[in-house]
């Protein structure tokens, strides 16, 4: 295994030009086996969330707002996996696994500003289901076109500056110790182990990132479906309960298991962190969650599962 990297003089301290990612080196006998897994779960998230867009543009009956969230989220969902995952499975195949230290900078900036841009669409995924179910006859007012590209590109946008002032601040720490980063990507917690300076200022601007950007929607989300459960619940009828619960549950699952990783991840004290259960936390937010998203939206929808029975067998035919 390679173990010695490029390092630059700067001041007293040398700094590092680029980083080892270990990743998985210590199973070098399952190389190969992680290198299908995480092939087959890759091609699935391509597929399953293009499919998701390729049906929410073409069919009529699912030009809607919700639908216009999720085709939305989709879309971040192929940009969030592709930000780790192709780099992932090149190391598995090689022996050199050094990565530049621009390159470890603009995966984390890319990672975070997409998990961010996720964090924001789920909360504007919420608002359109509280609006729809709670409000239902302002409900074409208030979701208007106007209103929904509006949201969608304060999503995309806010994650921006605020992560490129943040990654800046992390790798300008002195790098003057091993430059073996002990995980499959540029995370935080990995970079900040292998930082020789004081980190507390900068661990203290984590706790405090995480919590403007999952913490706060995660209760924006958590206080709708507080209000929608409660609304649903005054419905005279079941049939009518079971049809408002169905349309938001599948949004339900995936704000679950993205914020419940995320927040165990980033929001729990340094000394619960081991490297194990990290690169464990992270795979699980970083590809098996995406993984399921499609599935969960695909088989609790009924909508897009009557999109996909139109759709696919003209696929197929041509």
């Amino acid at each position: 295994m390679e173990s010695k990297g490029q390092y630059l003089p700067r001041g007293n301290h040398t700094t590092l030009m680029d980083f080892i990612l270990l990743g998985f080196s210590d199973v070098p006998d399952l190389q190969e086996f992680l290198f299908g897994v995480f092939l087959i779960i890759y091609v699935i998230i391509l597929m399953g969330n293009s499919l998701i867009i390729i049906i929410t543009q073409i069919d009529p009956s699912l030009r809607t707002p919700m639908y216009f969230f999720l085709g939305n989220f989709s879309s971040l969902e192929i940009c969030y996996v592709s930000v780790t995952v192709p780099r992932l499975l090149t190391d598995l195949c090689r022996q050199s696994r050094s990565i530049s230290f621009l390159a470890c900078a603009t995966q984390m900036y890319f990672f975070l500003v997409f998990g961010a841009t996720e964090c924001f669409i789920l909360t504007a995924m919420a608002y359109d289901r509280y609006v729809a179910i709670c409000n239902p006859l302002l409900y074409p007012l208030i979701m208007n076109n106007r209103l929904c590209i509006q949201l969608a590109a304060g999503c995309w946008i806010t994650g921006i500056p605020v992560h490129i002032g943040f990654t800046y601040l992390i790798f300008s720490l002195p790098f003057c110790g091993s430059n073996q980063l002990n995980h499959f990507f540029c995370d935080i917690p990995p970079i900040l182990k292998l930082a020789c300076g004081d980190t507390f200022t900068i661990e203290i601007l984590v706790y405090t990132i995480a919590v403007l950007v999952v913490t706060i929607p995660f209760m924006l989300i958590f206080g709708s479906y507080v209000k929608i459960i409660s609304t649903i619940l005054k419905l005279p009828s079941a049939a009518g309960r079971a049809k408002a619960f169905s349309t938001c549950s599948s949004h339900l699952v995936v704000v679950a298991l993205f914020f419940g990783s995320g927040i165990i991840s980033y929001l729990r004290p340094k000394s619960s962190h081991s490297t194990g259960m990290d690169k464990l936390l992270s795979l699980f937010y970083s590809i098996v969650t995406p993984m399921f998203n499609p599935i969960i939206y695909c088989l609790r929808n009924k909508d897009v599962l009557v999109a996909l029975k139109k759709f696919l067998p003209k696929w197929i035919v041509i």
